[in-house]
């Protein structure tokens, strides 16, 4: 399932994370700064079919509640950049288009 915005939650997290370059935006229904990152994450996940983007819906009751555990936000969306399961980068707030892709290339794409 490459080059689409993927569902992450705990049951995938694990497998997710561990993959050679992923992205991953935490964020909230309500939360209209997580609505404007949807069309960007998109837009990436589409530019990079090799990285695996996901986004974390944090507001569906059960679906996060190991990852809030491993992981404090104080922003939403906040945006994680891993490889082979180490967390390399965090950036809160929404990422613009040309950052996200600059940042996958620096750092994802060895």
């Amino acid at each position: 399932m490459t080059g689409t915005v993927q569902d992450v939650r705990d049951e995938n997290y694990k497998e997710f994370t561990e993959s050679a370059g992923a992205v991953v935006a935490y964020g909230l229904a309500t939360c209209e700064p997580c609505k404007q990152y949807d069309p960007i994450l998109e837009e990436t996940a589409a530019k990079f079919p090799d990285i695996k983007i996901g986004k974390a819906k944090m507001h569906v009751p059960g679906r996060c509640r190991e990852i809030k555990k491993a992981h404090t936000f104080e922003t939403y969306p906040t945006t994680h950049f891993f490889a082979h399961g180490k967390l390399l980068l965090t950036r809160e707030g929404v990422v613009e288009p040309a950052e996200l892709a600059a940042l996958i290339n620096d750092h994802l794409l060895k």
